[in-house]
């Protein structure tokens, strides 16, 4: 008990050691898990062994490549689930092993790209759906956290697997009488990813109504977990998705003044740099574009990033600010202040 305790309090300083121990033969990795395997309650040294394994960094695949040998996120799930059913009482230690539970799960949505075994075991362990529900429990700031980073981890994968429907060319008789060459109407296509999207199959935060609950996360007082829903949310706005129909479902779950003011407020810089970034996307559609046309603030916030930002941050916003000086409440705001 006192060695876990003792390798967790030192783990943030000295991750990727402890990472490079655990994972060679013959160190205890395999202990750690049998320790949070137990199933009598919830006790410290649980608690204290998967903190430890929590605070090992995420970018170590090999790490998580052996967790997922040692079957660490089969374990991890079904106390999660246990937890959330009410079947594991609750005790001094069920917030700390809780975290902990939550932060080694997600390790596996960040080994999704290319690993069809791994994307399988996460439609297995219904992760989109499980980290949606977890974004609600809100005095835990680290599980919303961890979840709204698992579920931008899980939504940038939603392109590559989505179904989009295959519409069989018009053959040589169509050619002849083209009004008997209509192409069949597809219904139930997702708007933002162009196929046949679910959370469970490919992630889709749209599908998994997960879109209102991250927006919910985005006033949230701590910085950290406003910081990851934006991210979350931006996946709606990325390259090789439908960003027009993706600024679209934002200003439907009521997201786009929330990112405004987070725009405006300037909190962190890893804030402001997604503000802009997503602010830029927003402006292309006109008719959101026109609707926040008389908020000034958000071109004197797309200035100051202008001027104070990052090399990116500063090209984003320069593309941001010569869309908002086309609309007639910003005209001239670029000329006037950029300089």
């Amino acid at each position: 008990m006192a060695s876990i305790k003792l390798l967790q309090n030192i783990a943030p300083y000295m991750c990727q050691e402890l990472a490079d121990a655990l994972r060679s033969p013959g160190g205890q990795l395999s202990s750690l898990i049998n320790v949070i395997a137990e199933d009598n309650g919830i006790s410290e040294e649980q608690a204290a062994a998967v903190g430890l394994l929590a605070d090992l960094p995420e970018s170590d695949t090999g790490l998580t490549r052996r967790l997922l040998g040692e079957g660490a996120f089969r374990i991890a799930f079904s106390k999660v689930v246990s937890i959330r059913q009410g079947i594991t009482r609750g005790g001094r230690f069920v917030t700390r092993f809780l975290e902990g539970l939550v932060s080694v799960l997600s390790r596996l949505t960040y080994i999704l790209e290319g690993e069809p075994e791994v994307i399988a075991l996460a439609r297995e362990y219904s992760l989109a759906s499980l980290f949606t529900d977890l974004l609600q429990m809100n005095e835990l700031d680290k599980v919303q956290r961890v979840s709204a980073l698992s579920l931008q981890n899980l939504s940038k994968q939603s392109k590559h697997l989505t179904k989009v429907p295959v519409v069989p060319e018009p053959g040589i008789f169509c050619s002849i009488f083209p009004c008997l060459g209509k192409q069949p109407v597809i219904t139930g296509l997702c708007r933002v990813h162009r196929g046949f999207c679910s959370i469970e199959h490919s992630f889709c935060l749209l599908e998994g109504k997960a879109v209102e609950k991250l927006v919910a996360c985005l006033d949230h007082t701590n910085e950290k977990v406003v910081e990851a829903a934006l991210a979350a949310l931006c996946t709606l706005l990325d390259d090789d998705v439908d960003i027009d129909q993706g600024v679209s479902v934002l200003d439907e779950a009521d997201g786009i003044k929330p990112i405004l003011d987070i725009l405006s407020d300037n909190r962190t810089e890893i804030l402001r740099q997604k503000a802009v970034w997503a602010v830029e996307r927003i402006l292309r559609n006109d008719d959101i574009a026109n609707e926040i046309a008389g908020d000034q603030n958000v071109g004197t916030a797309l200035v100051e990033a202008f001027r104070h930002g990052d090399y990116r941050t500063r090209q984003i916003a320069e593309r941001a600010l010569k869309q908002v000086d086309k609309l007639p409440n910003f005209s001239g705001i670029f000329t006037k202040k950029g300089g």
